[in-house]
């Protein structure tokens, strides 16, 4: 299962986003982010990384 990102809890401070290894967080339309799920390699780094801990798996 790949990680998620909780839109009410993300910040679109991108910190997740430099810190995924296979690029697969990119920036959403509303200036948030989002995981696309298929890149996702469930390592759990851009969890780590997340200042306001909206991103779970």
């Amino acid at each position: 299962m790949a990680y998620v990102i909780e839109k009410e809890k993300c910040i679109g401070c991108s910190e997740c986003e430099g810190a995924c290894p296979t690029e697969a967080i990119v920036p959403a339309p509303d200036n948030k982010y989002e995981i696309i799920a298929d890149k996702c390699i469930d390592c759990g780094i851009c969890e780590g990384t997340c200042p306001t801990e909206a991103i779970s798996g």
